[in-house]
This record gives C-alpha cells, sequence and structure tokens, in this order.
C-alpha cells in the first residue's frame, strides 16, 4: 500500500534512489547463502523479494533438506546483516516437490527417475530422464508404434533429447497410487 511509503517518507514523494536503498538485494542474500551451504550437498535454487522486503529463498540438496537446516540458514544469513540498517524478513524453505526445476544441479539429482516434462509447444510427456547437460535433457518412454508385422501398435521405448529451449518446465514425478 500506498499509505506506507508515505508514513515511512514522511509524506515525501520518494525519489526513486532512495527507495532502491530501501529494498534488500536478493544477489547479495544468494550469495551469502551460497557460501554458508559450500561444503555441504546444499545449494540455492532461487531468490525472490517483494516491494515488502518479504525475501523468499529457495534451496534443495543432493539428498534432502531437512527443516533445521532450514532454519540454521535463515539465522546465519540475518547475523550477516545490520537489522536496523536492513529491515526486512527472510524466509528459508525447500524447494517444493512438484515444483519446476530451475538450476543444473536439480536435473542431475534427477536421472533415472521419472519426470514429467512440459514442452513449450504444449506437450506433455511422463518419461525417465536417462540424461542431464546444462543444454539438454534426455526422456525416455514407451510410445505405442507400429511394428511390420503386427497387427497392434505395440509399445516401444522412445529416447529423445530436448534441448532446454524447448521445455517450458521439468518437475519431478511422483505416482501417488
Amino acid at each position: 500500500g500506498n499509505r506506507l511509503i508515505n508514513n515511512h517518507f514522511d509524506n515525501r514523494i520518494p525519489n526513486p534512489k532512495e527507495r532502491s536503498e530501501d529494498m534488500i538485494d536478493c544477489s547479495k542474500i544468494v550469495e551469502i547463502a551460497a557460501q554458508l551451504l559450500e561444503g555441504s550437498d546444499m545449494y540455492v535454487v532461487d531468490c525472490t523479494c517483494n516491494n515488502a522486503n518479504e525475501v523468499e529463498l529457495i534451496i534443495d540438496s543432493d539428498t534432502s533438506v531437512a527443516i533445521d537446516a532450514c532454519v540454521e540458514l535463515s539465522h546465519a544469513i540475518n547475523e550477516q546483516f545490520d537489522r536496523d540498517v536492513e529491515d526486512f524478513s527472510l524466509m528459508v524453505a525447500s524447494a517444493g516437490i512438484g515444483s519446476p526445476l530451475k538450476v543444473y544441479r536439480q536435473y542431475q539429482k534427477l536421472i533415472g527417475r521419472p519426470v514429467e516434462v512440459l514442452l513449450a509447444c504444449g506437450t506433455k510427456i511422463l518419461a525417465t530422464m536417462t540424461e542431464a547437460t546444462p543444454e539438454s535433457i534426455t526422456l525416455s518412454y514407451g510410445e505405442k508404434q507400429a511394428v511390420e508385422g503386427k497387427k497392434r501398435k505395440q509399445l516401444v521405448t522412445v529416447v529423445n533429447s530436448y534441448p532446454l529451449t524447448e521445455v517450458k518446465w521439468t518437475k519431478e514425478y511422483l505416482d501417488y497410487k
């Protein structure tokens, strides 16, 4: 709301410089978090900040992220800031199950696992990710195809590579059956 800005700036119209210094710098938080996580199996996936200075830092792990790890990281990051100068709220969370992959290291973790992929053209594929590079993913899935000498279509395993530029999102596929 506007009311907050007006009170905060003593009813002066904020000039852009003044306002930008008031917002927390996400890259600073990512840098600190990356340093703190170095040597562990955890890493930064994403960091967002809104106008209310609410920062959400998303981390993931090559294994799994414990809630304690999120709490510890949050405290450690907060200690790096002078809270009288930089007023922001920080939430550290692990990448949610079923949320789209954002960094290459997440793709590596899912090699050999079932994934759901939405291509930019609108096609959705359920497959096993057999390979991942920073540029592309390779998927293996069953597809019914006409086979010579057979009346009915047969299930054939297809292996295709997709450049990440053609992939809208990739998620871990969880079968709740």
